[in-house]
């Protein structure tokens, strides 16, 4: 049987403040995240539940900052309710998929997380055995110069060929 199954798209976990706010950060090992949030709570999916939780997790476990942030995290039941925390300025900061942040335009991205501090983000896409036509045809048009421009508008990143 021909192997149909191919990682489509990557994304990037960044760090969101609302809109308006001035908070200015570099994420990098040891950054002060819990002084940037000044009390405040730092919006998340949740960990324990959520593939962006584990991710955001895994990157601030990886930089050394999470002992000092997670009596302040607010977690999430997914990715947009943590992003709609921060849109709403519940919460001063959040860790959300960059996809998310460039789709909401009441937050703006501090930084991005370095890609080696957490898993890579992938979305495979692959053809059932049972597959139509039809479906080939879309895996090839996602695979294709026209998705790829829009995948790239929004903030993904076209893997594969």
């Amino acid at each position: 049987a021909k192997i149909t199954r191919v990682d489509l798209l990557g994304n990037h976990l960044v760090l969101i403040a609302p809109a308006p706010s001035k908070i200015a950060l570099s994420i990098k090992p040891n950054f002060d995240l819990s002084g940037a949030l000044g009390g405040g709570r730092l919006a998340l999916a949740d960990p324990e539940l959520v593939p962006a939780g584990e991710y955001a997790k895994a990157a601030l476990f990886a930089l050394g900052v999470w002992d000092s942030v997670r009596a302040n995290i607010v977690p999430a039941e997914n990715v947009r309710v943590a992003l709609a925390y921060v849109a709403r300025g519940e919460a001063p900061l959040g860790v959300v998929y960059l996809t998310d942040a460039k789709a909401e335009p009441k937050v703006r991205v501090i930084d991005v997380f370095p890609a080696q501090s957490y898993p890579p983000i992938i979305y495979p896409a692959a053809l059932t055995k049972e597959a139509r036509p039809d479906a080939r045809a879309f895996l090839h048009y996602l695979s294709g110069t026209r998705a790829r421009a829009i995948f790239l508008k929004d903030g993904f990143v076209p893997l594969g060929h």
